[in-house]
C-alpha cells in the first residue's frame, strides 16, 4: 500500500519559513515526479513545484513561489521536502504532495496526472 505523510506545516509570522516534509512509503519515488500542491480555503488544488527524483532537470516552480520555494529530496529516505522562505499571508493553504508515476511533464502542476496522494498539511501565514 503507498502511503503519503506530509509533516513540517504549521502557523508562522509573514517573512518566515517552515520546511515541509513528505515520506512515501510502498513506492520508490526514484524517476516519478514528485509534487507539491496546496489548496488555500475555497480555492482550487493548485501546483507549487514538482521534480523527476533522481533526474538532472530542474526543478519545476509556480511562478508565485519562484525565488522562495526550494524543492529537494533524500534518494536514500524516499522522502522529499519543500523548503519555504519570505513566506507570505497568501501562502496560507493546506499542503499536499503527490507522486506520478512517470517523469514529469510540462503538465506537471495539473493534479489529475498524479496517482498517489498524501492526506495534507496545515500552512497558516499570519500578516
Amino acid at each position: 500500500q503507498v502511503q503519503l505523510v506530509e509533516s513540517g506545516g504549521g502557523s508562522v509570522a509573514a517573512g518566515g519559513s517552515l520546511r515541509l516534509s513528505c515520506s512515501v512509503s510502498g513506492y520508490s519515488i526514484g524517476w516519478n515526479c514528485v509534487g507539491w500542491f496546496r489548496q488555500p480555503p475555497g480555492k482550487e488544488r493548485e501546483g507549487v513545484a514538482a521534480k523527476t527524483i533522481g533526474s538532472f532537470s530542474a526543478a519545476y516552480y509556480a511562478d508565485s513561489v519562484k525565488g522562495r520555494f526550494t524543492f529537494s529530496q533524500d534518494n536514500n529516505k524516499n522522502t522529499v521536502y519543500l523548503q519555504m522562505s519570505s513566506l507570505r499571508a497568501e501562502d496560507t493553504a493546506m499542503y499536499y504532495c503527490a507522486v506520478n508515476r512517470g517523469a514529469c511533464a510540462g503538465t506537471w502542476s495539473s493534479a489529475r496526472r498524479y496517482d498517489y496522494w498524501g492526506q495534507g498539511i496545515q500552512v497558516t501565514v499570519s500578516s
